[in-house]
């Protein structure tokens, strides 16, 4: 099996009417955040059985598909690395990270973050050094940010706290929503495990966060206390 069998496979999949709801969806116009990018038209379930059927892939195999002009392709590419990083031995898990890392201006959308960011870059440095993550939270890229926080994603269900602490405050005045989602979605999941941790940052930052990122953070708060929140009042 080789990319090219993958192309074909994936592109008999396709259907029309579902990718013409996915180019507004994902905001494929002019001047929007997915400007360009081309869809076909497949289910995530679908992909995830295609995943299954072609799980021995040669790594060799995933950079074309990565740098396919068809979203739905390098989503499969990216869903197949974050399967294959579960099972694989650590010489491996080193090729699909170093793999992930090169190939960041190929992940140009939140799903393709959020698929594989935790499963990929999280998994990896979770006990290793994380200055990369530093890095590319200030990265012009607007997708290496978001791939910096949403890696955290994996340390929070590993009750480590710090890193996405470090990063949320750093990305506090980021000028982009899909990053004030992010960063607020990663806050109230670090609150799931630990509402006083997610407390804490908020009663030092939430009067600086974006509206949206503190709608996020705050989600699960309880109705009176989340008004408090979003007026100033705690």
């Amino acid at each position: 099996m080789n990319a090219d069998i993958i192309n074909q496979r994936l592109v008999s999949l396709g259907n029309a009417e579902m990718a013409e709801h996915a180019q507004r969806f994902f905001k494929t116009g002019k001047g929007e955040y997915g400007e360009g990018d081309v869809f076909i038209g497949i289910r995530v379930p679908v992909l995830r059985q295609q995943v299954k059927q072609f799980f021995a892939l040669d790594l060799e195999e995933v950079p074309p598909l990565l740098k396919s002009h068809i979203h739905e392709i390098r989503l499969f590419a990216l869903l197949l690395l974050a399967e294959r990083y579960k099972k694989a031995d650590a010489d491996e898990q080193e090729a699909i990270f170093q793999l992930y890392k090169s190939h960041t201006a190929r992940i140009n959308n939140w799903d393709l973050v959020d698929a594989s960011a935790p499963y990929v870059v999280g998994a990896y440095l979770l006990e290793r050094e994380k200055t990369l993550l530093y890095d590319w939270a200030i990265s012009s890229m607007l997708w290496e940010r978001r791939i910096a926080i949403v890696s955290t994603f994996h340390f929070i269900r590993n009750n480590q706290f710090d890193d996405t602490l470090k990063l949320a405050e750093m990305l506090l005045q980021d000028k982009e929503d899909l990053m004030h989602k992010a960063v607020g979605w990663m806050l109230r999941e670090v609150g799931k495990r630990d509402e006083q941790v997610l407390k804490a940052f908020l009663k030092q930052h939430y009067p600086n966060m974006p509206r949206t990122m503190l709608r996020y953070a705050i989600e699960r708060f309880e109705e009176p206390e989340r008004k408090r929140y979003l007026q100033g009042k705690v």
